[in-house]
């Protein structure tokens, strides 16, 4: 799917998306509030366990993927779902899946290219009160407490969406479960990138670690996204 960011008929987050990755990284977008996304019949055994919104969501997701493999000229193939809900790419793929409530993003790559991909997508909003302790370590508290009113919410979803991409995307090599307190984000909002840094040590990503991203925050989404390479 070529579409130049100019193209007004592309699918919502679909530019700001395929910006952020390189040209051989397969991007697609698709509205999971959409009654035409659909799953292929090997991909559909957990959605009777899901209630209906999630399963939208699962369906907005899969058909996302399957147009990435179009795009990369990779024969269309079930996206299945592991015991731990992680996407299990057909042999030869990785990639990463995303979705807020009015967008879904699918990224996909070789993995003779890149190791592992991340990619989240979030409403352009400020993240709940509730869930600032949680979510930013105190480092990055205090980095937001000198941010105008007007722009630390939406700083602070950055993070959450950040962490969220790196946490998909060093996954595929760690296996490993951790909270949001695993990481500390360093966003350059001029620059439209971020550094995540392992905070204690995790399988394959000692602390100190450091993984790059980059972002966009337009058309009421916020967007990140992240590669691992070969």
């Amino acid at each position: 799917m070529n579409l130049s960011p100019a193209d007004t008929n592309y699918p919502r987050g679909y530019a700001q998306t395929r910006r952020l990755f390189d040209d051989h990284i397969a991007v697609s977008a698709t509205d999971p509030r959409s009654a035409h996304n659909h799953a292929l019949p090997q991909e559909s055994g957990p959605l009777a366990r899901m209630a209906p919104i999630r399963q939208k969501a699962y369906a907005a997701g899969r058909a996302a993927a399957h147009q990435a493999m179009r795009d990369l000229g990779h024969p269309l193939a079930p996206v299945l779902m592991a015991p731990d809900r992680a996407p299990v790419w057909p042999t030869g793929l990785t990639g990463s899946i995303s979705h807020s409530q009015t967008c879904c993003i699918a990224a996909l790559g070789r993995v003779d290219q890149v190791a592992a991909l991340g990619v989240d997508v979030e409403e352009d909003s400020d993240l709940d009160q509730d869930l600032l302790t949680t979510v930013c370590t105190v480092d990055e508290r205090a980095w937001l407490s000198v941010l105008p009113k007007s722009q630390a919410g939406r700083m602070a979803k950055l993070i959450f969406s950040a962490k969220e991409c790196a946490y998909k995307c060093q996954y595929s090599r760690s296996k490993t479960l951790f909270g949001f307190d695993t990481l500390c984000v360093t966003p350059d909002p001029a620059c439209g990138q971020f550094e995540a840094t392992f905070l204690t040590d995790i399988r394959h990503f000692p602390a100190g670690t450091r993984l790059a991203g980059r972002f966009a925050i337009e058309d009421g989404l916020i967007v990140t996204a992240m590669i691992l390479r070969s």
